[in-house]
């Protein structure tokens, strides 16, 4: 077996898995699957700026967690929100904030692009931490459900635990087939050109600030929608869905999972989040297991887990097709 057919074999048992999970499993582990789908399309978005960009951000906790203000402060108090319009407009409030911030940030490079989208998403923490926007420290409650309502008919009912999953699984494939239609482009061509030399990138052609900017705002709008629904289905939202811990951890899966791969960070969030459920019910201090285990699994696979398909399907014999000419993506973008 050639590691594409391993790689789409293993991609069909995947998808056949979660189509048949809320029909076999407890509710507790349908819910526990809904949490780990939208923390796997957050990491999905934040692989698109450090694996594909090269940017490592750490404020892309801010986005999420601000995505779900969004839908606590927009939410009317005896009913849900309308999903129609709180959705959008929580992804447009934070695509504005990812352009400024952007903007900024990709003034600079390396450590100091690190440390300026840091001292963003800080800054967005205390300003619901100190203030109080959303309850402050207290954070605010979300007592109902957004709701997809059409002409007056519910379409479908968030309340109900195997709707809820469905709905997070539709966004994770959805945003998974956007990335990789994003990383497969000639805009995909010219963020990877820009990550290897930017220098070369730029003699050739490219954007890449449009580039880049670009990509960390689609990324930014991603991370919403995972924000929006992790907040429409725990019913609360809090500061520190906006810090920088949140913002490390997600890094981790990434990392875990393998970069510069759509699949990757989704492994990578599954296995850590399902790490940390074995750990918690059988140990009391797991969370210093965890960082064993982690580490141990960064040293054995440098590549993340990824590497286990490589390592398990061979790469084929077969020549592999030309790289696309880099003059001509950059005159695509």
């Amino acid at each position: 077996m050639t590691r594409s057919t391993g790689t789409k074999a293993a991609l069909a048992l995947i998808v056949a898995l979660a189509v048949a999970l809320p029909f076999v499993a407890p509710g507790y582990y349908v819910q526990f699957a809904s949490k780990a789908m939208l923390m796997a399309m957050l990491a999905l978005s934040l692989n698109l700026v450090v694996g594909y960009g090269g940017m490592v951000s750490l404020c892309h906790a801010a986005f999420f967690g601000l995505a779900g203000y969004l839908l606590g402060l927009m939410t009317p108090e005896a009913a849900g929100a309308s999903v129609w319009i709180a959705l959008p407009a929580a992804m447009l409030g934070v695509a504005v904030v990812a352009a400024i911030i952007g903007a900024l940030s990709l003034r600079t490079r390396g450590i100091y692009f690190i440390m300026v989208t840091l001292a963003f998403g800080e800054m967005l923490f205390y300003l619901f931490h100190d203030t109080r926007i959303g309850g402050g420290s207290d954070g605010l409650y979300i007592y109902f459900k957004p709701e997809f309502v059409l002409g007056g008919i519910t379409l479908i009912d968030l309340e109900n635990p195997r709707a809820f999953y469905w709905v997070a699984l539709a966004w994770l494939v959805g945003a998974a087939v956007l990335v990789q239609a994003m990383v497969r482009s000639p805009f995909g061509h010219a963020l990877a050109a820009a990550r290897d030399n930017e220098r070369r990138a730029l003699s050739l052609g490219f954007p890449v600030f449009r580039v880049r900017l670009t990509a960390f705002v689609v990324s930014a709008m991603i991370a919403a929608v995972a924000g929006f629904f992790s907040a429409a289905q725990f019913g609360f939202v809090a500061p520190q869905m906006l810090g920088w811990h949140l913002s490390a951890s997600i890094l981790v899966m990434v990392v875990l999972g393998g970069m510069n791969s759509v699949l990757g960070p989704v492994v990578g969030a599954i296995a850590l989040l399902g790490l940390e459920e074995v750990l918690k019910s059988n140990f009391e201090h797991w969370k210093l297991i965890k960082g064993l285990i982690v580490i141990a699994l960064v040293f054995a696979l440098p590549g993340g887990l990824k590497q286990l398909s490589a390592m398990m399907f061979p790469p084929s014999a077969a020549k592999e097709p030309a790289p696309a000419n880099p003059k001509e993506a950059a005159s695509h973008v």
